[in-house]
């Protein structure tokens, strides 16, 4: 939820100093170089619109900001270590460790030994 809000919070920050430069000033600022604004927003030009578009960005950027620093706040207190199940690294009860199995040497069998029937 944080990081698509941070991503909203970039594209407003971005909208609203659009719409800052756009606007009419003393200097004009880069409205001067986009060509005739008067006939593409009315008569009385670009002023009024672009007052109104960038005081809705620039609320909608406040409360952006506000909700951001709220929801920050809340995972505050959380660590990245408490999410971490300690049940899966460490091992409930210890294992004894077990002594290496010697080979068992294989004992020489010896020759069978045919064995004679007898008659009784």
């Amino acid at each position: 939820m944080t990081s698509t809000l941070l991503v909203v919070q970039f594209i407003l920050a971005v909208l609203l100093t659009i719409s800052i430069l756009l606007q009419k000033s003393s200097s004009m600022g880069l409205g001067a170089y986009s060509g005739s604004n008067e006939s593409l927003f009315g008569a009385k030009g670009p002023g009024n619109f672009l007052t109104k578009a960038t005081m809705i960005l620039g609320l909608v950027f406040v409360l952006n900001t506000l909700f951001l620093g709220y929801l920050y706040n809340e995972n505050r207190q959380k660590s990245a270590v408490d999410n971490v199940k300690t049940e899966s690294l460490i091992p409930a009860t210890p294992e004894a460790p077990q002594a290496p199995i010697a080979p068992t040497p294989a004992l020489p069998t010896a020759p069978a030994v045919p064995t004679v029937p007898t008659t009784k």
